[in-house]
């Protein structure tokens, strides 16, 4: 069984992130930002979301495990930010509802989701400037990097959270990304 589990970095969603995994069938847990990369023994980790980047533990680490890593609104920040992009304050700040246009309809995680799809995000803060490697797979009128991914080394980030209720494709999200961890 596929076994992907989600790094805790003191979100409010994270435990509807474990469930969304369990409700499709992986083996899952939630696990401290703190945990030692070896002893996670994966197929895949989603870096949750979480209040500030001065909370991520040791984040940065997991991101060389060779496993697919799917970060969700700070999870996506903390690659941006690790992986040599820029993460700048967003202009809007708190949770809305946003229309996103999806502008990578190949790509493997959000390419399903074209031409758009309307989410549940946070834009306290955003990332502005892709990572080397990365490429621009989603944006709206609120920010212009809602996604992005980077196929070679499995590294995949929305700034939106797929495991809301309010998120109306979330679901297939996560079915995307666990195809990746299989």
């Amino acid at each position: 069984m596929t076994r992907i589990v989600v790094v805790d970095n003191h979100g409010q969603f994270t435990h509807l992130e474990q469930r969304a995994l369990r409700d499709a069938g992986v083996d899952t847990d939630i696990v401290d930002n703190t945990t030692p990369p070896e002893d996670l023994d994966v197929d895949g980790l989603v870096l949750s979301g979480g209040p500030d980047m001065d909370r991520i533990g040791r984040c940065d680490e997991y991101l060389e495990l060779d496993v697919p890593v799917l970060g969700i609104c700070l999870g996506m920040q903390i690659m941006a930010t690790k992986l040599d992009g820029t993460v700048d304050a967003g202009d809007y700040g708190g949770y809305a509802d946003v229309d996103v246009e999806i502008v990578d309809e190949d790509d493997p995680l959000v390419g399903s989701l074209a031409p758009e799809t309307r989410v549940w995000a946070s834009h306290a803060d955003e990332v502005t400037e892709l990572p080397t490697g990365f490429t621009h797979t989603a944006t709206s009128d609120v920010c212009d990097i809602e996604a992005m991914s980077d196929t070679d080394r499995d590294l995949y980030g929305v700034q939106w959270h797929p495991e809301v209720a309010h998120t109306e494709e979330g679901e297939e999200v996560f079915a995307n990304f666990i195809e990746r961890c299989r």
